[in-house]
């Protein structure tokens, strides 16, 4: 199994990736420092937001997995996902990047997590 890094540094790597590819990222709730799951709200120009999750793989490795897609349709479906999600587990980090490819950042985001 792999050295887990710690979800503060983690966090931190990310934004600095989002902010290096002339996005923007900010934390919009903080979990445990340590080991903290985290969420990735990912957001193109302020639109289209998706989210991921770091979830620990069958080979004991971890990577990053779109939740189950909101209905674009329904408003406040996707607030509605991440507020279940932080009361089931208040250690959650939940950051938001807003970035010019959402599909290219996500394949970026293993590399690192």
């Amino acid at each position: 199994m792999d050295a887990r890094l710690a979800s503060s540094v983690l966090v931190n790597a990310l934004i600095r990736l989002a902010e290096s590819d002339g996005g923007f990222g900010s934390v919009l709730a903080k979990g445990d420092p340590t080991a903290g799951a985290v969420a990735v709200l990912l957001v193109e120009r302020g639109e289209n937001p998706r989210l991921f999750e770091r979830l620990l793989g069958p080979d004991g490795t971890y990577g990053w997995q779109e939740s189950i897609q909101p209905n674009v349709g329904k408003p406040g479906e996707l607030t509605a996902l991440i507020e279940r999600r932080r009361r089931f587990d208040p250690d959650l980090w939940l950051i938001e990047l807003d970035i010019a490819s959402t599909e290219r950042f996500a394949a970026e985001m293993n590399s690192i997590g």
